[in-house]
């Protein structure tokens, strides 16, 4: 398989696995309803904000949906990688130039890519997509990125937006009127999409002209080019007429027996007066209930950039000149209604001015929606204002309900010195222990705190920590001894169990099936 290669990706390759994990701290002042809504605003940079997330949502998040940067050559970028090479650090440390000045840029947006998305990746379910809007200055190397981190078989299509409604006429050789929407399944065997619902327009097609009691029907032609052995017959109409064949380099789509079957069953319309080429009547009662979408998609079905920036200031007139490309709540709500179903998760890590997090509540269902935004002079007068427009209703449109939880990134799980923080709770390390063990998020805790975080593949994960047993004669219950061990919830199977020490000896360990991993040597971020 072709492969990427370009300056810098040694230093970028794994750095998605070194960056620290931080704890998420909510932000009362700034959240809007009650704070178990199940979405969530997170403003911080967001590869570190989706480490930190990682422990929550691995594997739980049916549809991404991301606007990254164009990499025009014009446009400002900020982020903070910390990439460990000197090389890549005064890269990502510099303001992209234009081609011109600077050859290096597509090396640089691929090294600000590459490590977000295989964070992402670990973010979906196995039946869940990545929705990536692009236009032409990356969508080539958009492309065999996402082959190598996904896999070139769950590519799923290339959608083009139509963005604008008219030509540019300062275009200097073309303009530029599409957009690229590229979408990647997590497992194409397991990835559906849903159907789009079907317009009046559609509808309007079907008419009833012969009064057939099955109801409206439209004309389907019955030649077709695939080769088929049987479809070479000549055909009689109603009035005599003969027909030798079908047109020159096609074939009837079914068989002169099946043809006869049909016109019985007054399956086949002949026109008024029984003269014209056999059709088949296509009843609208029969047909999906929905459409299968296609990949163009016209302004005129999914709004255009204008839209966009004509919603922005409706919900937020001051922010109108801080976007330049802007995309349409009809165009997000198109893809979150083809990729998710009610009560799935939808995540949006390049958030910018909240529309993905607008299209899920307006859409509804018990959908839910994390989105991350890295600049506070965005996401708090900007992304959390349109959020609490939408929820409580502007000018004459009426409120959505709802509400979000606004969180920032706090400090680091582990000091400097590698220590656990004495800040961090039971439950803040309990998810991470989770994670760490298995690569997926901890299942929601039951009811009061216990040592047994969950049972993964059939193993038991334990954590003693913070006193969640009390033995006063071993660190307050952190240490694995006989009397903890007796104490802990009974699980029949292997455990995996997470302490300070242990004081039992390796014989006894295997007879009980205990893997024992000191903490916080164990959670090393790798």
């Amino acid at each position: 398989m072709p492969s990427l290669n370009w300056i810098g990706r040694a230093a970028v390759e794994r750095h998605h696995a070194s960056v620290p994990v931080h704890l998420l701290r909510a932000e009362p002042s700034l959240s809007v309803g009650p704070a178990d809504s199940g979405n969530l605003l997170v403003e911080g940079d967001n590869l570190t904000a989706l480490k930190a997330l990682l422990p929550f949502y691995a594997g739980q998040v049916k549809c991404i949906y991301i606007d990254p940067p164009y990499n025009t050559g014009n446009e400002e970028w900020v982020y903070n990688d910390n990439v460990n090479s000197v090389q890549m650090k005064a890269w990502l440390g510099r303001v992209v130039g234009s081609p011109g000045e600077d050859l290096s840029r597509h090396d640089k947006w691929l090294s600000m890519m590459y490590p977000r998305v295989q964070l992402l990746h670990q973010m979906l379910r196995e039946d869940g997509s990545l929705w990536m809007s692009i236009d032409d200055n990356e969508v080539h190397f958009a492309r065999i990125l996402l082959d190598e981190i996904f896999g070139p078989s769950n590519f799923v299509a290339t959608i083009i937006w139509e963005k604008l409604y008219s030509p540019k006429s300062s275009a200097r050789h073309f303009s530029a009127n599409h957009d690229y929407i590229i979408v990647y399944a997590n497992q194409a065997n397991l990835w559906s999409r849903n159907l789009l619902p079907r317009s009046e327009e559609q509808d309007k097609r079907y008419k009833n002209p012969d009064s057939d009691p099955r109801g409206l029907w439209k004309p389907g032609g019955l030649d077709a080019r695939n080769y088929y052995g049987d479809g070479t017959y000549a055909i009689t109409t109603p009035s005599g007429r003969i027909i030798s064949g079908p047109p020159k380099g096609s074939y009837w789509r079914v068989s002169a027996k099946k043809l006869r079957e049909m016109d019985e069953d007054n399956r086949i319309w002949w026109g008024k007066n029984g003269n014209n080429v056999p059709a088949i009547k296509r009843f609208l009662s029969e047909v999906k209930q929905g459409v299968v979408p296609e990949t163009i998609w016209p302004y005129s079905e999914v709004g255009h950039t204008q839209e966009a920036k004509r919603e922005i200031v409706q919900l937020l007139p001051n922010a109108a000149d801080v976007f330049s490309t802007p995309k349409p709540l009809r165009l997000v709500s198109r893809i979150i209604q083809l990729a998710t179903d009610p009560g799935d998760l939808v995540l949006d890590s390049f958030a910018g001015s909240g529309t993905t997090g607008h299209a899920v509540m307006q859409i509804g269902g018990d959908r839910r929606f994390i989105l991350v935004e890295m600049e506070p002079a965005i996401a708090q007068p900007i992304t959390a204002e349109r959020l609490k427009r939408a929820i409580a209703g502007y000018d004459d449109i009426a409120g959505l309900g709802s509400g979000f939880q606004y969180c920032t990134l706090g400090p680091t799980l582990f000091d400097s010195a590698g220590h656990i923080r004495d800040e961090v709770s039971f439950n803040e390390l309990a998810r991470f222990v989770y994670f760490k063990e298995t690569g997926t998020a901890l299942p929601k805790p039951k009811n009061g705190k216990t040592p047994l975080l969950g049972v993964h593949n059939g193993t038991a994960v334990y954590l003693l920590y913070n006193g969640i047993l009390k033995d006063k004669s071993t660190a307050g219950g952190n240490a694995l001894t006989r009397q903890v061990l007796a104490e802990l919830p009974p699980h029949a199977g292997p455990r995996v169990i997470y302490g300070t020490r242990c004081l039992l000896g390796e014989g006894r360990l295997r007879q009980q099936a205990i893997t024992f991993k000191q903490i916080p040597t164990a959670l090393k971020v790798e």
